[in-house]
């Protein structure tokens, strides 16, 4: 699904004059007992002892929640991959697994897991005119089988980060230019100038190729995936595919495991494309292999764009879902939350508090005009670039049964296959082949390795 962020100028103000109403409404129906709602929810937003969501649920049980009688009991904070693990065993009931909690914040994959028919269908208890308030392809993303199954909370997308300081050490002496970086025809070729300059180091490091891949199609107007399976056979996944195998086969690209955050700590890779919520782990120094330090300058670029299609860049991050209960009131509690949560201005504080979007138009709106008020200059650097986005066009992973695992399998595949790849590059050149001749064999025989692998 493809959609542009459509902006209404308008004071963020009306959000909590919304809210106001909203919750007026809720009041009616939500009465306060003696016997409080109580509503578990395992989210992913920070730890268990630091986490802005965590502060926020603390205000709500202090406010609404204590006027409504409902209290949210944040149980878990981890990350994605672990709740659904941990939804998983709670729904096959595995020995040792916890219950399922009342809220959670995941993917849309996860409806495999948990199955459609347990969860709370939100446009039953939200009213049209509040779910006009969110940013059209936020919840858009979250109608399964014609019903909300998943609210938007926040939102990221994907940025381009810099390591300024060492990238304009290479330029100096490789004649390289920023500008490389702003598309990928160019930047997937400055890695191979990059591992030759720097003797086989990486410059670049891309988090999911699966959206990558997704990013390529939409901007060619083509499909990764069609009726549930992947097709790399069309020319414009060779096209693709090529030049970021020679990148990782001259070792310019990572192709490992592990996170672009981990290897910006050492300086092992200088620019990364990954989520905007990535901001949080970047560092303002690097920590080399002798223990030394040295500080950076960081930048924050535009995702890279495709020079043959439309600019395009993935719309990421989890959804709000609940466990629809036999008890309407606990199903009204769990939405007066959602609304608190995601329709006020508590929202863009918490948004902007991680490196995310907030979800409704207005706040985005407002956030985009007022950058400036931010005080720390990375999250200046982030929302000045996302203001720029106004002219992507933005694109989501499909969701059908088996999509994660199909995920899943593909960014393994790739990895793996890569690294076979460098492998290859490597006996060839022992032989004697010539080092433009092997690398074209070896990327094009990796392209036919994912092929089968897949």
């Amino acid at each position: 699904m493809a959609g542009r962020f459509l902006f209404k100028r308008a004071a963020l103000s009306l959000i909590a004059a919304a809210l106001s109403i909203g919750l007026l409404a809720c009041s009616a129906t939500t009465s306060p007992s003696d016997e409080p709602v109580t509503i578990s929810l395992w989210h992913v937003y920070g730890s268990q002892t630091e986490s802005p969501l965590n502060d926020l649920v603390a205000e709500f049980n202090a406010t609404i929640g204590a006027e409504e009688g409902i209290v949210v009991n944040v149980t878990s904070v981890t990350d994605s991959d672990s709740i659904d693990e941990a939804l998983a065993a709670a729904a096959n009931d595995e020995p040792g697994s916890a219950a399922l909690p009342d809220l959670f914040t995941a993917y849309p994959r996860v409806l495999d897991i948990v199955g459609f028919e347990r969860l709370l269908a939100w446009d039953e208890y939200l009213s049209p005119e509040e779910l006009e308030a969110y940013v059209d392809g936020f919840v858009a993303e979250g109608y399964f089988g014609g019903a909300l199954l998943m609210l938007p909370i926040a939102k990221s997308t994907e940025m381009l980060f810099l390591n300024e300081t060492l990238f304009d050490r290479f330029a100096a002496e490789a004649g390289a230019d920023v500008e490389d970086l702003a598309s990928f025809e160019t930047l997937l070729p400055l890695c191979e100038r990059y591992a030759d300059w720097s003797d086989g180091q990486a410059l670049f490091q891309v988090n999911d190729y699966y959206h990558y891949f997704l990013a390529v199609a939409s901007a060619q107007g083509e499909s990764l995936v069609r009726d549930g399976k992947l097709d790399l056979e069309d020319a414009w996944f060779e096209d693709a595919w090529l030049p970021l195998a020679r990148a990782g086969i001259s070792g310019g690209l990572v192709v490992g495991e592990g996170y672009a955050s981990d290897r910006w700590k050492t300086g092992e890779v200088l620019c990364n494309v990954g989520s905007t919520a990535g901001i949080l782990y970047l560092r303002d120094y690097v920590t080399y292999a002798d223990g030394s330090t040295e500080d950076i300058d960081t930048a924050v670029l535009p995702y890279p764009a495709f020079d043959d299609g439309a600019t395009v860049v993935i719309q990421r991050g989890c959804g709000l879902f609940a466990m629809e209960s036999d008890d309407a009131r606990e199903n009204q509690a769990m939405a007066t939350f959602a609304r608190w949560i995601t329709l006020g201005e508590s929202n863009a504080a918490f948004a902007t508090s991680a490196g995310y979007l907030p979800v409704t138009e207005d706040a985005f709106d407002h956030l985009m005009a007022n950058t400036q008020g931010l005080d720390e200059p990375k999250y200046r650097m982030l929302y000045e670039t996302a203001a720029e986005y106004t002219e992507y066009a933005f694109c989501t992973a499909p969701v059908f049964e088996g999509a994660g695992d199909m995920q899943d399998g593909f960014e393994s595949a790739v990895k793996a296959v890569l690294l076979d790849a460098r492998a290859e590059y490597a006996s060839l050149l022992a032989t004697g082949m010539g080092r433009q001749a092997a690398m074209r064999q070896a990327a094009e025989a990796s392209l036919e390795a994912l092929r089968q692998t897949l």
